[in-house]
């Protein structure tokens, strides 16, 4: 308990899935937390649950007037901003040729600007906090290719590029900027998808409290000498070459 005690985080798309979860783990380890999305009732059901260490804000991630509101609520209801958790994500899938250009528009816009606008807004106002932590949340398509989710992977490539040229930016003034790229997780976004269609060698998904802990990690003052790093949280899912069965057991016959 207590790895983030009196830190103020601003946690996107925390209104459910994973970013809820991030914000239950913040507020357990002593954080303060400012719950944003556009999914007004579960935000306020969570910033109830939280209690007096949170408040939640609307907000579309890929609107800069939106950032400016919930800095300014963050800093008016605690005083100051330490860390930021770039959480909000959509997905869309289409094969390339039949991929809808407002389709990857809107994709790009809420995963990939929405990531550049939150470091912009949030680098001034963690700086005067005296440095912090901002955390992106990435995935294993920011690693791997993946059919028919172009915009999405195109999307988080991005994300682990920016992560890496803010944290060269930041670093002079004590602002770390790291990535998280969790494979498959058990939320709502997955719930139609099989762990058993991924060689994941662990053989699961992962629980959306399992990446909180990472996001938690960096956001910690246990991280202090990490940035621009990556934290790979797939089960194995991206560390080897993926035999199928017949395959694998050539290999040891």
């Amino acid at each position: 308990m207590g790895r983030v005690n009196e830190k103020v985080v601003l946690v996107t798309g925390a209104a459910r899935g994973m970013g809820a979860a991030h914000a239950r783990l913040l507020v357990a380890e002593g954080a303060r937390v400012v719950v944003t999305d556009v999914l007004d009732q579960d935000g306020e059901a969570l910033a109830s649950e939280l209690g007096n260490a949170a408040i939640y804000v609307h907000q579309d991630v890929s609107e800069p007037t939106s950032w400016a509101t919930v800095i300014a609520a963050a800093q008016a209801t605690f005083g100051t901003l330490h860390g930021l958790v770039n959480n909000a994500g959509v997905t869309s899938r289409a094969s390339i040729e039949q991929f809808p250009l407002d389709l990857w528009n809107r994709t790009l816009a809420v995963n990939l600007t929405g990531v550049f606008l939150g470091i912009q807004a949030a680098l001034p106002a963690i700086r005067l906090a005296g440095g912090g932590s901002i955390v992106n949340v990435s995935s294993v398509e920011g690693l791997r290719g993946s059919p028919g989710l172009h915009a999405y992977v195109a999307s988080k490539f991005g994300v682990r590029g920016i992560t890496k040229s803010a944290a060269l930016e930041g670093a002079a003034s004590g602002v770390r900027v790291n990535s998280v790229h969790p494979g498959l997780v058990n939320t709502a976004m997955s719930e139609r998808l099989d762990p058993a269609l991924f060689p994941i060698p662990m053989g699961r998904a992962a629980e959306p409290l399992e990446v909180s802990q990472a996001v938690a990690f960096l956001l910690s003052d246990e991280s202090s000498y990490m940035t621009g790093a990556e934290i790979v949280l797939d089960g194995g899912l991206t560390i080897g070459v993926p035999y199928k069965g017949a395959a694998l057991e050539e290999l040891f016959s």
